[in-house]
């Protein structure tokens, strides 16, 4: 029978998913590759794999998906690692550097210049060094690992899971397992309680990982990642498709 192929996101955020899918054997019986966000992805979109856990704005490039997960990578308030970076205060932002390697929080900080700040700098793609900004009204949008330790270089700081609360009152989800074909329920069942294996035992995953002294990678995992896709996560998910459709409106 032929492995159902996974892709899964690189970054530190999804390790205890990993760990689950190590640790109850249930990763012989797939074919797993990790990969960036965007990546993975568009390994979605191309078919090369069945499930991914991808940028929830890629969803809106599939013709037909469905969550296959009751978990995701998502956050209540502040989540530490998607961030504007910005040499000036929000308003005064003329050039935004989009990051590379994301869909959603690219799409995310449209979505909030445009219906919350209320904002249009110029939005720059594939900037040759989009992270670094020393232009007085330059900002940057980062995700994931790169971002950690990094808050203190810049004099303002806006996390966008915090800034989606504040403009929604909803948490956010920025990846969910997601599936491009119809998936075996029973298929489904086991990697859900494999997921669950890797989120129970996430002590057991700290005496693997390297910690940093700049960021604090427990409260990260335990606190700031929110990982039950819950109803509210649900509802922001699909209420954050609908504003990036209406983003060229």
């Amino acid at each position: 029978m032929k492995k159902i192929r996974i892709s899964a996101v690189s970054y530190t955020n999804t390790k205890p998913f990993i760990y689950g899918l190590q640790h109850t054997g249930f990763v012989d019986k797939i074919e797993l590759s990790l990969d960036t966000p965007t990546d993975c992805a568009q390994k979605l979109i191309d078919d090369v794999a069945d499930i991914g856990l991808i940028p929830v704005a890629a969803t809106l490039s599939l013709p037909n998906w469905e969550i296959v997960s009751d978990y995701c990578i998502g956050a209540v308030g502040a989540v530490n690692s998607v961030f504007i970076f910005s040499n000036c205060p929000v308003h005064d932002i003329k050039y935004l550097q989009l990051d590379p390697e994301s869909r959603s929080s690219n799409n995310l900080a449209r979505v909030l210049l445009k219906n919350y700040w209320k904002i249009s700098p110029e939005l720059i793609e594939r900037a040759p060094n989009y992270s670094l900004s020393t232009e007085p009204d330059t900002a940057f949008v980062q995700i994931g690992d790169r971002t950690f330790g990094k808050k203190d270089q810049y004099k303002y700081v806006y996390d966008l899971a915090e800034e989606w609360q504040k403009f929604t009152g909803l948490p956010f989800v920025f990846a969910g397992w997601i599936a491009n074909k119809p998936i075996p329920h029973d298929f489904m069942l086991e990697f859900n309680a494999a997921l669950k294996y890797g989120l129970d035992h996430r002590q057991e995953l700290f005496k693997e990982l390297p910690m940093r002294d700049d960021f604090d990678i427990v409260d990260y995992l335990m606190v700031k990642i929110d990982f039950d896709l819950t109803e509210g996560k649900k509802k922001a998910l699909y209420m954050f498709l609908d504003y990036i459709k209406q983003l060229n409106d």
